[in-house]
């Protein structure tokens, strides 16, 4: 489930996995897989002494309605815009216990990008680190401590974690990269839940 998160440009904003199995996160109206968030956060890790900056592409949902109704979804009572369609396609379980995000979702990618494309338009957005050592992704920016909460929830598999405590390789390798580098922006304790 998405939670909020404080941004230093748009107080709480709304952030994380949406699909026990599929592994795409939302940032408000932007939806991006998170093998990709992991590959922009490890490339930060890199020491760096000025401004870094990628551009990645994401998915730009503009109208809420075409985002959908999560919350209508996850229980099965209104399935509309993108989120309703992907959850015709991976409903919520019936069990609470099975509520858990799936570490194999980067399988769905394929069946998720068909649908998210439907709705959306790709942009371009950069994601910088500053040598202040805020973070903006788009027009959002993030001071240390917020961006490292966001780091946080992907490393733990957000709210319900990952299932079996397993983790996909590339959260575990953004943790790798994050812990091998010696960058003032990732002075940050992974917790193991």
């Amino acid at each position: 489930m998405p939670l909020s998160f404080n941004s230093i440009s748009h107080g709480n904003i709304a952030f994380g996995f949406f699909n026990i199995d599929s592994d795409m996160l939302l940032l408000e109206h932007y939806f991006f897989f998170a093998d990709r968030f992991c590959e922009y956060v490890s490339n930060l890790a890199e020491p760096e002494e000025k401004e870094s900056t990628q551009f990645g592409p994401v998915y730009h949902i503009k109208e809420p309605a075409d985002i959908g109704d999560l919350m209508g979804a996850i229980h099965g009572i209104r399935y509309t815009g993108f989120i309703g369609e992907l959850y015709r396609c991976f409903p919520f379980p019936e069990q609470p216990e099975k509520f858990k995000q799936h570490p194999q979702g980067y399988k769905n990618q394929a069946v998720v990008q068909a649908i998210v494309k439907k709705y959306s338009k790709i942009i371009e957005v950069p994601f910088t680190a500053g040598t202040s050592q805020n973070v903006r992704i788009g027009p959002y920016r993030f001071d240390p401590s917020s961006f490292h909460a966001l780091i946080r929830y992907v490393w733990q598999g957000g709210y319900p974690r990952w299932k079996d405590s397993i983790r996909p390789d590339y959260v575990l390798a953004m943790r790798d990269k994050i812990e091998r580098q010696n960058s003032r922006l990732f002075d940050i304790c992974f917790e193991d839940g």
